[in-house]
């Protein structure tokens, strides 16, 4: 890892790196970021700092994850549920969304940062779906990264969504209902290409799965943290991986 890459860390974290297996890193790693609001009220902030805060926190994880080699991160960033937190929250979210992607989309970019996007596209606002639209399609080609914001989505939202894709496939004669497998059903997910997660954090002390990328955690670990998501740092990351490397992962296999 090249020295100049390994100066976006601290002593601490350099000192934790060298204890990895930089081989052996997972290649997908997803987040449930959770305790913006939390970490906003504990300071007597509104619950919308909390959530500037926590633009931060993907900030720093994006370039370790890049700096370590992490092919791709995805982030639960806005539920299909979150709809229903007051409208002052909900609009404050769909704008902080929206002025990331403007304000970050260059540097992004020039770091090959490949932008990608899970959930419900058209339930979106207009101006928050052209922003992500001209940050999908301008960083396609990037390759250094893949980051998926997981926005407007809920697991069983994608696996419904699914379905209805396979029965309307079905319902056309495109597709014999008896011949439909595990990767039938994958294929038809939002994003099937995309590897499932290795490894997935959450943070805030919560031991909740949330809806989040149902089908593709069947055999992911987990780690949690008691950690806030703004106070989150590239050093609870590499505790993460490092915790991930020393498991054993058997997908359901008996491993001597």
């Amino acid at each position: 890892m090249a020295d100049i890459i390994l100066d976006i860390f601290t002593p601490e974290e350099r000192a934790l790196i060298a204890d990895l297996d930089l081989e052996r890193m997972p290649r997908h790693v997803a987040i449930i970021m959770d305790g913006n609001g939390r970490w906003a009220t504990a300071q007597g902030l509104p619950r919308v700092i909390g959530h500037r805060a926590g633009v931060e926190s993907i900030r720093r994880v994006m370039k370790a994850c890049r700096a370590l080699g992490i092919a791709c991160l995805t982030v639960y960033s806005f539920s299909t549920e979150n709809w229903g937190r007051p409208d002052d929250e909900v609009q404050a979210l769909m704008s902080l969304h929206e002025q990331s992607l403007l304000v970050e989309l260059d540097e992004m970019h020039r770091e090959g940062v490949r932008v990608r996007h899970l959930g419900r596209f058209e339930m979106l606002p207009e101006s928050l779906r052209r922003a992500l639209g001209d940050a999908i399609e301008r960083t396609r080609a990037n390759t250094t990264l893949t980051f998926t914001l997981a926005l407007n989505y809920s697991g069983r939202a994608e696996l419904t969504d699914a379905a209805r894709r396979l029965a309307l496939a079905a319902a056309a004669g495109e597709l014999d209902p008896s011949a439909i497998t595990e990767d039938t059903l994958a294929g038809a997910l939002y994003a099937p290409d995309l590897p499932d997660p290795d490894l997935c954090i959450r943070t805030a002390g919560e031991l909740r799965v949330s809806n989040f990328l149902l089908w593709q955690l069947a055999y992911a670990e987990f780690w949690t943290t008691p950690v806030l998501w703004p106070d989150f740092q590239p050093l609870h990351l590499l505790r993460a991986v490092f915790d991930f490397q020393c498991r054993t992962r058997k997908f359901g296999k008996v491993v001597s």
